[in-house]
């Protein structure tokens, strides 16, 4: 085993539904793996054009998304559940506001990084396998429960202004690193993005 683990950077928003669906390939591949790989994550707000000086997000505001490309993504999440076996319990989250619960993960991986992935996938889940509002502070409060971390303090980080400017410098760094879209995958300084396929994953971790 490599002194030093392979580690894999990803770009992801839990509103977006390639991202979990990317998880779910990024978990085959770890599973194969003989040695770990560390997995760094950096929030993205898919929201950020559609936000309001207050945080809340217009959901009237133009996107340049029509019927057209909703149907298109909802035809590319099937075909992916289908390609990666995923239990979903809808293809898409457009109401929903993912920034309380990028905040709550932030938090996490930075004062409970060891439990940072349990909770992850916990948020993770609760939107796209059990439909849960995942920008409601009482259900986040509630997955933290799941997997043994204090409720009460994550509630508070879901909804600090302190933490929520950190994102927004996050948000900003990202665009600055010209990561347009997610979910994105980096390695060794070289990105990829979409539900990328183990094998794909596999060539940027490992270079083969």
């Amino acid at each position: 085993m490599s002194e030093t683990p392979d580690r894999l950077t990803v770009y992801s928003d839990y509103v977006c539904p390639f991202c979990y669906l990317g998880r779910a390939s990024l978990e085959r591949y770890r599973e194969r793996r003989e040695e770990p790989l560390e997995l760094e994550w950096h929030p993205f707000d898919l929201r950020r054009d559609k936000r309001n000086p207050d945080g809340s997000i217009d959901h009237s505001a133009e996107d340049g998304k029509d019927d057209a490309y909703f149907e298109q993504a909802k035809q590319n999440v099937r075909r992916l559940q289908e390609e990666y076996d995923v239990e979903m319990a809808q293809e898409l989250a457009t109401e929903i506001d993912s920034l309380p619960a990028q905040m709550a993960s932030w938090y996490v991986q930075t004062e409970y990084p060891d439990q940072w992935e349990a909770f992850d996938q916990a948020i993770f889940d609760a939107l796209w396998i059990d439909g849960r509002d995942i920008g409601d502070a009482d259900v986040l409060a509630d997955l933290a429960s799941s997997v043994d971390l204090p409720p009460e303090e994550i509630r508070t980080a879901s909804e600090d202004d302190d933490l929520q400017r950190e994102l927004e410098d996050r948000f900003d760094r990202a665009y600055r690193q010209r990561i347009t879209g997610v979910p994105t995958f980096v390695a060794d300084g070289n990105a990829a993005s979409g539900a990328l396929p183990p094998d794909h994953l596999q060539r940027l971790v490992e270079g083969s």
